[in-house]
């Protein structure tokens, strides 16, 4: 489970440092079904790129530690699932959006309770294996 975590996580990082820096060189146009929206709107679409690209460089950090830190994980997805659900909200007081951010809403609501489930598992697993050794640290 500790290897399969680490790669879902490396494979998250990569997947939103890609996104993130789209949308930081692109700004408005990357987002599908958007036409020119003006400059503020492109500003604050570049600076959440930004912002992502270094959500990824978090999960890349993450993915890289021996032994996967668990909760670093739980916390970026958590993070995920929030994104989710602002999208939900949106979806409530807007309305339907481009076919495309309903996909996007779907991942980000399925993903987290999986990397839940793993970082659980493997919690499990490093407590189990602490407590014969003496050491009560759990990362």
């Amino acid at each position: 489970m500790a290897r399969l975590l680490g790669w879902l996580s490396l494979a998250m990082g990569v997947a939103s440092i890609a996104i993130g820096a789209a949308h930081l060189v692109a700004g408005i146009a990357s987002v599908p079904g958007e036409g020119s929206a003006g400059a503020t709107v492109d500003s604050r679409e570049r600076f959440y790129g930004a912002v992502f690209l270094g959500y990824g460089v978090a999960w890349v950090y993450a993915a890289r530690q021996s032994p996967v830190r668990v909760v670093v994980v739980r916390w970026l997805a958590g993070i995920f699932l929030l994104g989710g659900l602002g999208r939900l909200l949106s979806l409530v007081v807007h309305g339907r959006p481009h076919w495309f951010q309903l996909v996007l809403t779907a991942v980000e609501l399925g993903l987290p309770p999986l990397y839940m489930w793993l970082a659980g598992r493997e919690g499990k697993t490093a407590e189990e294996g602490v407590r014969g050794s003496g050491t009560t640290t759990i990362v």
